[in-house]
């Protein structure tokens, strides 16, 4: 144990013997969350679980996010990983192609996996060997949030569920209604603020994917006529004819169009934006389904996760560990300060928010949905997601759609192939 863990450990435990201090019995990595309280539950977990297990302590290390990746692969290669290792959840499946991680079917009760919400199942489950090996405490997903009194105002219909979800013809129509009426400057805002990367592959793939395209196809393994193909160039080209139009807020505007300046009449983003956005609007606040773009529904999902070393010391009482922290007493608290959607059906359906006819119920309803459709589980992953943000970026800014995701799909081939194809993967 390092002097900074055994510190750590001192400060926030009222007793400990002098043997427990010589070493942790289980090590715990975490990204520290973004300052919404996040870290302080989760370092609240690890000391209660320690009250209650006393011959299996555990302890937690926070990392920064920004350079948490990083760390991750440093550590790997010198045989330094921890027992419990929280990551982002489309990066696992380079970590398992890697060998970082467990597969976790033995480890974890089929009680506890059965409760998890589906999406969260998909997200972990390998595609080469059909195993799970992440778990979360809690999801997420997209959806549209609007004001009924502007949305009344321009004529535009009000979807009330999944199924009653606009058409990619009526939202386009609605954005038009909606740009003519004097008190918008923007009809959507799409969070440019939030800078190029992984947001533009979580928050605009399922329009691609709306539209019958992909990053990747999930057979071959190969971008090349997936990323670049018929459905994901109509995607692209809607997209950037959104641009053109004036009707997407910039990204230098900042973040409040929608509720501070409330010049912007939707923002299609997540349900992390709730509390500002309620403040805002009070009862005129609406959450519109994500669109039927160009053929299917589809919603993004997945966020920061656990997952089992493979040189886990002991990986039965780290597997119990996870348990633990997937208790819903535990995910409801840690869900109520970070404002995700809780990760078991049984802790969204004891949730205000969450459960049925709660404010955020449409979220759990299209992960339940069959809608909610994960990022590729593909040890190129970085590239792909990299490749794409890229490729967004310059199609709003008015490069050429297909010669632009011509460029990203190559690029991804390209890591494939440097690679040798990421075998087993494509075989």
């Amino acid at each position: 144990m390092t002097t900074k863990n055994t510190l750590a450990i001192l400060l926030g435990a009222t007793f400990m013997s002098a043997a427990s201090l010589a070493a942790a019995d289980i090590t715990v990595w975490h990204h520290g969350g973004r300052g919404d309280g996040e870290r302080d539950l989760i370092a609240a977990q690890i000391d209660a679980w320690n009250a209650a297990n006393p011959e299996m302590q555990a302890s937690l290390e926070l990392l920064p996010e920004g350079s948490y990746n990083e760390q991750v692969a440093a550590a790997a290669l010198a045989g330094d990983l921890p027992d419990l290792l929280d990551f982002d959840g489309p990066n696992y499946a380079n970590y398992v192609w890697s060998g970082y991680l467990a597969p976790l079917n033995n480890l974890v009760s089929a009680d506890v996996i059965a409760n998890l919400s589906p999406s969260l199942i998909a997200q972990g489950t390998y595609p080469v060997d059909g195993q799970l090996y992440s778990l979360g405490q809690f999801d997420s997903g997209l959806g549209i949030w609007g004001n009924k009194a502007i949305l009344e105002e321009a004529g535009v219909r009000i979807p009330t569920g999944v199924a009653d979800a606009w058409s990619g013809e009526e939202f386009e129509a609605a954005l038009a209604a909606l740009q003519g009426l004097e008190s918008v400057t923007h009809a959507l805002d799409i969070k440019m603020n939030y800078g190029q990367g992984e947001w533009f592959s979580y928050g605009f793939s399922p329009i691609v994917q709306s539209f019958g395209g992909d990053f990747i196809n999930r057979e071959t393994w190969r971008a090349e006529g997936t990323l670049n193909g018929e459905g994901a160039v109509a995607a692209m080209n809607m997209v950037q004819g959104l641009f053109n139009n004036d009707y997407i807020v910039p990204a230098s505007a900042g973040d409040d169009s929608f509720f501070g300046q409330k010049n912007a009449a939707l923002a299609l983003v997540g349900h992390w934006m709730w509390g500002a956005h309620n403040e805002a609007h009070g009862d005129n606040l609406v959450l519109l389904p994500m669109p039927n773009f160009g053929g299917k529904q589809v919603t993004g999902n997945g966020s920061w996760t656990w997952g089992i070393t493979e040189t886990a010391e002991d990986k039965a009482a780290t597997a119990a560990l996870l348990e633990f922290l997937l208790q819903d007493d535990n995910i409801v608290a840690l869900t109520n300060a970070n404002g995700a959607v809780p990760g078991t059906l049984t802790a969204m359906a004891s949730t205000e928010n969450f459960a049925e006819g709660g404010a955020l119920s449409l979220y759990t309803e299209q992960l339940q949905n069959d809608i909610a459709m994960p990022r590729p589980a593909h040890p190129a992953y970085p590239v792909i997601s990299a490749s794409f943000a890229q490729a967004f970026a310059d199609i709003a800014s008015g490069a050429d759609v297909q010669e632009t995701l011509n460029k990203a799909a190559a690029a991804i081939d390209e890591d494939i192939e440097d690679n040798g194809g990421y075998a087993p993967f494509g075989q």
